[in-house]
């Protein structure tokens, strides 16, 4: 027990920067993860091409690998941020990615005629697909969405590895300090398991509420 009260703001801060990224990168996953879903299933051909791109090389490319290329390329290029931003821009694009695929899934789902009538009301296809269709994919697909940021909280240990304040990289300290490395990792996997039931009480109750009933 003396691992966590000797150390406990070293595993608070480390906790808080975990929940920081998860929390950024989830609001950037879903925000793309909508975007590219419209894109995937837009009439336009060029944004097809685009969604689909983005989602092929992102699905098929190491995550740890699109950390090098973000928080280690971007300031090649001039553009120079705070490395926390840095990886919530590649955990947020990796896993948007994923919430792309469930969105188009669910997208799926919906009757073709509600999205005709919609069109035969002279709704655009913006109107159509954000008022009558996505509505209803998001309620399909809540759950595996859930579990797609469930392991973006966990993927967010990779952030440690490059100078980002997160939950996973407390160990380094407590090694240095010569403490039980196993007593360590117990305290951070229940750090982890504290956020991932937190995200997964959420989607309880959002799939409760709007879920469809199966």
């Amino acid at each position: 027990m003396n691992v966590l009260t000797d150390n406990f703001s070293t595993y608070w801060e480390g906790f808080l920067g975990t929940v920081e990224l998860t929390f950024y990168g989830s609001v950037l996953a879903l925000a793309l993860g909508f975007l590219m879903a419209s894109f995937r299933v837009a009439p336009v051909g060029s944004l097809r091409v685009f969604g689909t791109v983005w989602v092929t090389v992102l699905r098929n490319t190491p995550l740890t690998l699109l950390f090098f290329a973000v928080l280690l390329g971007l300031p090649r290029f001039g553009l120079v941020l705070p490395f926390t931003v840095f990886a919530v821009l590649a955990l947020g694009c990796y896993t948007s990615a994923f919430i792309c695929e469930a969105l188009r899934s669910g997208i799926n789902t919906v009757p073709k005629g509600q999205g005709e009538a919609a069109r035969s009301l002279g709704m655009t296809f913006g109107q159509t697909l954000s008022a009558v269709v996505l509505p209803q994919a998001f309620r399909s697909v809540i759950p595996p969405v859930g579990s797609t940021l469930i392991a973006l909280a966990k993927n967010s240990a990779i952030a440690g590895a490059f100078s980002v304040t997160e939950l996973l990289g407390t160990y380094k300290t407590m090694s240095e300090l010569g403490y039980n490395i196993v007593w360590t990792f117990v305290w951070i996997a229940l750090g982890y398991l504290v956020i991932t039931l937190a995200i997964s009480a959420l989607f309880h109750v959002l799939e409760r509420t709007w879920g469809v009933a199966r």
